[in-house]
């Protein structure tokens, strides 16, 4: 029997206070932030150039407003379930409404490919980045002590990455309210230098590096006109992925009915702007061939500005930006496993509240031993495949969730509405099954694999002790 979660015992249960519980202490602007924390780090100052070079020219603009748009799809079907079912635990509860237990399984389990394997690529690339700035004041740290084991002759540990994973669990372990307040700091640094970007940039921008502003295409699939347009949004699609996180922290929002889909719309409008205009700076600074298997293409650009002192700045919004980016994965990883483990499927310990910081603190060591034996011993290249197909599984689940409910529930109070449902979340789907039939195949045959270890978890552990079940037994 496929057990689904009534909605009306998910609210009751957001409604919990006291021990045990989690702490309602995020305002609206925190949500947002959280999202924008989420959804600006490496996109914004790496895929720009890829996908100006491969793909789309100066149009990359454009592709950054495409794949904004297909976000918007799957961003509008979380706003409605957010602010309807204030829960922790995102996509997984909304998929325990309306699907039942067994795929509210599969998402939660999925779900684990967009946190705690995201944050374990960002951590890496974190500390490449921490590695530039040591060579910025002349110091170098040995290879062994900062890359991976299969990357370095005689083995290695990439040290910095798992510095940094476990400052940050340690953090949220000390509090969300705390942790939500250096996330708004790091998205104030950030945003700071990419206006700073925009605002001295503009001025130095070559109107004919915008001719033509959407560069003929080539006769190959892919290479520039609109079908490069097409190719590009779907390259900076990922720059995207995170605004979801928002949504794993409904049960800690002081008015959720009404912080959700201003955290979620919010933060997707704002990067959106800040991407566009980003990317029409950037591609009007040089030519967008000079990006061509550029690593760093935003500093790149902007030394023909004169500012060479703002590319230390650079460097620290990047790792800035990556840490808000860790944070924010963390904290969304350890609210699933906690909403998982109340309901039967993991085991308590995941649910174990800290009795003065009202913490998952048991699950935030969990997840920074994780994190970081990926993030520490593992080249994680072809993971960054991984956490995306892992994310628009989740979308589209979303998506569909929706629908189901509008049929089976038509009538149930909805603080936010999808507008022109069944269209949003069919478009939504449409976009999200596009770009994972783009990924490779490693990617499908990894996400099998995945997902086959958490069917026999589930039916060995989950179902088993599933609270829903027992009850249902019990009846």
């Amino acid at each position: 029997m496929n057990l689904k979660k009534p909605i009306d015992v998910l609210v009751a249960e957001s409604a919990e206070s006291g021990e045990g519980t989690l702490k309602r202490t995020l305002s609206n602007r925190s949500l947002v932030a959280l999202g924008i924390g989420a959804i600006i780090g490496a996109g914004l100052f790496s895929l720009t150039g890829i996908a100006a070079a491969d793909h789309a020219g100066p149009a990359v603009t454009l592709s950054f407003v495409l794949a904004a748009v297909g976000c918007a799809f799957a961003g509008l079907c979380y706003a409605e379930f957010a602010s309807m079912i204030p829960v922790a635990g995102s996509a997984y509860t909304y998929s325990y409404a309306t699907m039942g237990e067994f795929m509210a399984w599969i998402i939660g389990w999925d779900l684990v490919l967009e946190y705690a394997l995201g944050a374990a690529t960002v951590g890496v690339s974190w500390s490449g980045y921490f590695n530039k700035l040591l060579h910025e004041f002349g110091l170098e740290m040995p290879l062994y002590l900062s890359k991976s084991f299969a990357e370095v002759d005689g083995g290695g540990i990439n040290l910095p990455a798992i510095v940094i994973v476990s400052l940050l669990s340690l953090l949220l372990m000390r509090g969300t309210k705390e942790s939500a307040s250096l996330n708004n700091f790091l998205v104030v640094v950030k945003v700071a230098v990419v206006l700073l970007f925009i605002g001295l940039g503009w001025k130095f921008i070559n109107p004919a590096y915008h001719t033509p502003y959407i560069p003929e295409n080539t006769g190959v699939y892919g290479e520039f006109g609109i079908s490069g347009i097409a190719s590009g949004a779907a390259l900076v699609f990922f720059a995207f992925i995170g605004f979801d996180a928002v949504s794993t922290a409904a049960q800690e929002a002081k008015n959720p009915q009404k912080g959700m889909p201003i955290g979620i719309l919010g933060s997707l409008a704002v990067c959106t702007v800040l991407y566009v205009l980003f990317a029409h700076v950037m591609t009007g600074l040089v030519p967008f061939e000079v990006f061509k298997g550029d690593a760093s293409p935003a500093a790149t650009a902007f030394k023909v500005t004169g500012y060479s002192w703002l590319q230390m700045g650079l460097i620290i919004a990047i790792l800035a930006g990556y840490t808000s980016v860790i944070l924010v994965m963390l904290m969304g990883q350890s609210r699933v496993f906690y909403t998982m483990s109340k309901d039967g499927l993991l085991p308590k310990f995941f649910s174990n509240i800290h009795a003065k910081y009202r913490t998952p603190w048991k699950t935030n060591i969990f997840f920074m031993v994780f994190v970081s034996l990926f993030a520490g011993f593992v080249p994680v290249t072809d993971l960054g495949h991984m956490v995306s197909i892992g994310t628009l599984l989740a979308f589209s689940l979303v998506c569909i969730g929706v629908m189901i409910l509008r049929k089976t529930d038509p009538n149930r109070e909805r603080p936010f509405r999808t507008p022109l449902v069944p269209l949003v979340p069919i478009l939504g789907i449409v976009v999200c099954v596009y770009l994972m039939y783009s990924l490779p195949i490693e990617a499908w045959i990894r996400l099998a694999i995945w997902m086959g270890l958490g069917v026999a978890i589930y039916f060995f552990y989950g179902k088993k002790n599933s609270v829903l079940g027992k009850k249902n037994n019990q009846g």
